[in-house]
């Protein structure tokens, strides 16, 4: 009774404001009776939300009923505290749009302070650190751990000042943080959840009768497109149906997948264990035929699905846009590595004598000898910004660095202004780091020039795809033995290392990268020249 009187109450008042703006006075007794109809219509949703709202607080959305498509959410967070905060997915690195929460540190319940370590995130590059920017108790997680592919700004838990209000979110699953007119939600467990309980057991009970009645009608049915065809020879068929022997389980090795004779007689002798497809296959085949896809997994050997790392997948779509938007052009020279390697033996001798002295290795020339032809050659450290081209005044370079998890790519900062041991020292820092999964976001954003090192697996010459938006990538082989003629006409075995210089054509010239590897090539013959 109360809600029908409000009712009227409502779309009187309306229904009066919009005849009084009414310019003809011989309609105003048709207008009035439209113009009540039609409030009364377009102000269901505000009176229906009025009732909902009076019953059930928690109630977050409702359909309009003669538009059942249209959801009209109305959240309402009376039963929150008045001062809470969600905390995002952070953008950890310049380049990351999405992330994952490898572990979280931290429980419901639990009081953190400003600076404690939240979970530690997955991002585009590494796995790196979340911190607390301020005081206060974890209210509720929305984010289980080991959940990739999360978008920069997804809640990832929704942090309290007082430790009382934590139990109001028990049941939220997320929103906007506090203060918002739409709040937060709650997962609702009342009469939509049992009728969406119902409707589901209604289909199913559905399914089955027909399911039931089709099988009953006809025993012998013909084999339908999506059932599974197995390729098998006459005679294999023939001691299959002997044996009583399912041979759709069986792994053909015959041509094409072909199921003989022999792989029949074999699954038999073992029991059943021999020659049987993995559940990956059978699965992976059952989906490509109820798709009406061609079924290839019967020329394959049985297999596993590996996971992709989330530094993997952002790697691989990289990797990929580069090939495909940058054009590249490569240049390649061969390097006499005697010198370096004279300059490394005693350089290695002299560190021996010091306490807990690291060694140089030929990497750090290379990276020194790098920065140095950077500074030598400016096109070549730049970058293509569509409109124009960057060109940097320090050598921020790149070093490749393999791990458990996939590529790491940690800068040297100032690689120019540095000597030897203070590249290898900062080198080994950022490699151990990379391994062990600690690197920052400044250790892996930023860096003008890549160098990748494959010597130590044997590899005499690659060519490296461009890590956009530098310009440019240096590929570095193992050294080998080779004879090669002096000056004098004689001939001697010498060590030779080959490079290879991959370019963005937009961003560098054929005859700047030739300048480059020269200068390259230049300082590694001659290691003192890089100490002027």
């Amino acid at each position: 009774m109360f809600f029908s009187s409000s009712r009227r109450q409502i779309a009187r008042i309306i229904a009066r404001r919009n005849l009084s703006i009414s310019s003809s006075i011989s309609t105003s007794l048709l207008t009035e009776t439209t113009t009540k109809s039609r409030i009364l219509s377009s102000s269901f949703p505000l009176l229906l939300s009025f009732e909902k709202r009076r019953f059930d607080v928690r109630s977050s959305s409702f359909h309009h009923p003669q538009r059942p498509n249209l959801c009209l959410r109305r959240q309402y967070s009376s039963d929150l505290p008045s001062s809470f905060q969600e905390i995002t997915m952070p953008a950890l690195s310049p380049t990351m749009t999405k992330g994952g929460v490898t572990s979280w540190l931290v429980v419901e319940g639990q009081k953190v302070s400003a600076g404690d370590v939240l979970a530690e995130i997955q991002t585009d590059k590494a796995t790196m650190e979340m911190e607390s920017m301020e005081d206060g108790f974890v209210a509720k997680i929305l984010i289980e751990a080991g959940r990739e592919d999360i978008d920069v700004g997804t809640p990832l838990l929704v942090m309290v000042e007082d430790e009382k209000d934590v139990a109001s979110f028990k049941e939220y699953v997320g929103g906007k943080g506090g203060g918002d007119d739409s709040g937060g939600s709650f997962n609702d467990s009342g009469s939509e959840a049992e009728e969406t309980r119902k409707e589901e057991e209604r289909v199913a009970a559905s399914a089955s009768a027909s399911t039931s009645s089709s099988s009953s009608s006809s025993s012998f049915a013909p084999r339908g497109a999506n059932e599974t065809r197995v390729f098998i020879s006459p005679l294999a068929r023939k001691t299959a149906l002997e044996k009583g022997v399912d041979y759709t389980k069986i792994r053909g090795r015959g041509p094409n997948g072909r199921v003989t004779n022999l792989d029949v007689l074999e699954y038999v002798a073992s029991g059943g264990v021999a020659n049987v497809k993995s559940s990956a296959q059978q699965q992976q085949q059952k989906q490509q035929q109820s798709a009406g896809e061609f079924d290839a997994s019967m020329y394959f050997p049985e297999y596993e699905e590996v996971p992709v790392s989330t530094i993997k997948k952002i790697t691989a779509k990289r990797l990929t846009e580069s090939k495909q938007t940058v054009p590249h052009f490569y240049l390649t020279v061969d390097v006499n590595m005697d010198a370096v390697n004279a300059t490394r033996a005693r350089m290695n001798a002299l560190l021996e004598k010091e306490k807990d002295a690291k060694k140089i290795s030929v990497n750090d020339f290379v990276v020194k000898a790098s920065a140095a032809a950077l500074r030598a050659v400016p096109e070549v450290n730049s970058s293509w910004m569509e409109t124009h081209v960057r060109r940097y005044k320090l050598a921020d370079v790149c070093v490749a660095v393999q791990t458990d998890k996939g590529l790491m790519v940690p800068v040297v900062r100032s690689a120019c202004c540095l000597g030897l041991r203070g590249i290898s020292s900062e080198v080994k820092s950022l490699a151990e780091k990379a391994k062990m999964g600690k690197l920052q976001g400044k250790d892996v954003s930023g860096g003008t020039f890549t160098v990748s090192n494959l010597g130590m697996f044997g590899i005499k010459h690659f060519a490296a795809i461009v890590n956009p938006p530098q310009a440019g990538i240096l590929a570095v082989g193992g050294t080998r033995k080779e004879i090669v003629k002096t000056k004098e006409g004689m001939y001697k075995e010498t060590n030779v290392m080959s490079a290879t210089l991959s370019c963005d054509h937009r961003a560098v010239d054929g005859a700047d990268g030739a300048k480059w590897l020269g200068a390259f090539k230049s300082y590694m013959e001659e290691p003192s020249t890089m100490l002027l």
